[in-house]
């Protein structure tokens, strides 16, 4: 996709993933202007906002789209036939969201480089999902994603488990004799539920949960989560993943809920009593900031890269950052995360 900022010609889709400390300020604004310019959504919110795009010459200046217009507009950027709908998991009270996505081949691109960033290629790794409440609908991007790291792996044992946790626990043993290493990636009711039928001592396995009780369980913290399934799974640290579906990147975290982005991604705080308000960047790390989350994800090219969450997060002086939970008036979702 060419972009065009008069007569500069940007192709973001190649750029974006190169994205660093020195070009990601450059490449956000020139992506703002061409959202501006060719999505009608975020155009008219930008104007009930009374914004000059002339004058938005930094990222504390930028408008980020709440993400509740994911439920109640078609958030696309020019005018395309869409390849997918992604779709939150929603409550039955609630409505869902949607992620018009023009180009699959862009979202396998980004998490496929972003997994590679953090955890190496997922050849020679055994991959098992552990996702019933994602695999029993349609559109899921987290499947997606799962799904096309199993494939890659070429491990026979990869795949996912569904309720099967006699199945799964067999693998487990199995790979854990031979020593291979292994990603149990699941969703947080199901792993707690795993974890207490089977408990075990896993040696040679990364568990990586995404959140979600999704009304399957009385809602825990973060820290209490991870403290169960390491007792019980014999796992010195519990790995995270951060995304949701109208983002088209993901967060990882390595152990104690902190997460570090790719360098495509980046995550500001609002004043959660001034919207409009971005909080500064701290010098101490002995002194985080917190507030709401917004998100700048680039590889949203054809949907909105300013996103203002419902998150409630916890700001590092070196951009990683602590997800807290969700603000108290926001929409109850299916992945919906824990509050600390």
């Amino acid at each position: 996709m060419q972009v065009k900022q008069g007569v500069k010609n940007i192709d973001l889709e190649d750029s974006l993933f190169a994205a660093s400390a020195g070009n990601f300020n450059g490449l956000a604004l020139e992506l703002f202007n061409y959202q501006h310019r060719h999505n009608a959504i975020y155009r008219q919110f930008c104007d009930g906002l009374k914004v000059n795009p002339a004058k938005i010459d930094s990222l504390k200046k930028i408008p980020f789209l709440p993400i509740s217009f994911f439920k109640t507009h078609e958030v696309k950027t020019g005018l395309f036939e869409t390849e997918a709908v992604f779709e939150s998991s929603g409550t039955t009270q609630s409505a869902t969201s949607k992620h018009f996505v023009k180009d699959i081949a862009l979202y396998r691109r980004s998490f496929n480089t972003c997994f590679e960033k953090f955890y190496g290629t997922p050849q020679h790794k055994c991959i098992l999902g552990l996702l019933p409440a994602y695999l029993e609908r349609k559109n899921s991007s987290l499947v997606l994603m799962a799904d096309e790291l199993i494939k890659a792996s070429n491990n026979p044992f990869s795949g996912f488990y569904l309720y099967d946790h006699e199945k799964l626990h067999s693998t487990l043993l199995h790979n854990e004799l031979l020593k291979i290493p292994t990603l149990l990636i699941g969703v947080t009711f199901a792993l707690l539920d795993f974890a207490e039928a089977y408990p075990m001592q896993l040696r040679h396995t990364i568990v990586m949960e995404t959140g979600g009780m999704k009304g399957r369980r009385e809602e825990m913290t973060r820290s209490e989560v991870h403290a169960q399934l390491q007792k019980q799974l014999g796992v010195s640290l519990v790995h995270s993943e951060y995304g949701m579906t109208e983002l088209l990147s993901q967060a990882y975290s390595k152990g104690d809920g902190i997460f570090h982005c790719p360098g495509w991604m980046k995550i500001l705080l609002r004043d959660e009593d001034d919207p409009f308000h971005l909080l500064a960047a701290n010098d101490a790390e002995t002194k985080p900031q917190t507030g709401l989350i917004n998100v700048i994800d680039l590889a949203n090219i054809h949907s909105c890269s300013f996103i203002a969450t419902d998150d409630v997060g916890k700001l590092h002086s070196n951009e990683s950052f602590e997800v807290l939970g969700r603000s108290d008036n926001s929409d109850m979702r299916g992945c919906s995360l824990m509050v600390i």
